[in-house]
């Protein structure tokens, strides 16, 4: 007899206090740049036990105006945006070129937190995506070198025999290059902040660029 998929839903809780603390968001006591808020929020997760708070959604839009989105990693967040990585052939690849602009989700439910990242995405240069892959795990060097990523596969078997041969060439030559890696900067023109409350009075602070800064302002919920 199948799961029945409503039954499970009913069975759960929302930000559960046995697992979940929520903890309180001053708005007004808010640094005067997003970046700055993220990496706190960003640490508090980690510290808390997220055991991966620099996993986030990346949703895109194709040349057919049709959306799409994915889980992928954080490369990292500095002044000149938020990075992340993948193959410039691959489905997020060719939606970027043709359109490129994007939205970033971060959720962290130990914390009962989210952030929202939205703005236009830029090309890092070939040097710094080269640095980027080899700074990486021998595992994330060899899924680069297997490539074809979003391509048909035509079975698990053929999928086997290429990483095999990518591990093996990643182990021999730790600074192997895969031409198609390329690393990705989406330069924020809004990023919010999400804080749950247990009775559903949750505190949502947007920033928005405007004139070369930021502006404040708080969302309903």
């Amino acid at each position: 007899m199948g799961t029945d998929l409503h039954e499970v839903l009913r069975s759960l809780r929302v930000w559960d206090p046995e697992v979940t603390e929520l903890p309180p968001f001053d708005p007004d006591a808010a640094p005067a740049e997003p970046l700055e808020l993220f990496t706190a929020w960003f640490a508090q997760a980690a510290a808390a036990g997220e055991r991966e708070p620099h996993t986030m959604t990346l949703a895109t839009v194709d040349e057919e105006g049709l959306p799409d989105a994915r889980v992928v990693m954080l490369h990292g967040a500095d002044d000149r945006g938020w990075a992340f990585a993948t193959h410039a052939t691959s489905r997020k690849g060719r939606s970027l070129a043709a359109r490129p602009y994007a939205a970033l989700t971060f959720y962290w439910p130990v914390l009962g937190r989210q952030v929202r990242v939205r703005g236009p995405v830029a090309v890092a240069p070939p040097e710094e995506a080269r640095t980027d892959l080899r700074v990486r795990s021998t595992g994330a060097l060899a899924a680069a070198l297997t490539g074809r990523q979003s391509e048909v596969l035509g079975s698990t078997a053929e999928l086997a025999a290429a990483s095999e041969a990518a591990w093996e060439r990643a182990r021999q030559d730790p600074s192997a290059e895969a031409p198609t890696w390329t690393l990705y900067r989406l330069r924020a023109e809004a990023v919010e902040f999400f804080q749950g409350e247990e009775r559903r009075r949750h505190v949502r602070l947007r920033y928005r660029r405007e004139d070369g800064g930021w502006v404040t302002e708080l969302l309903w919920p």
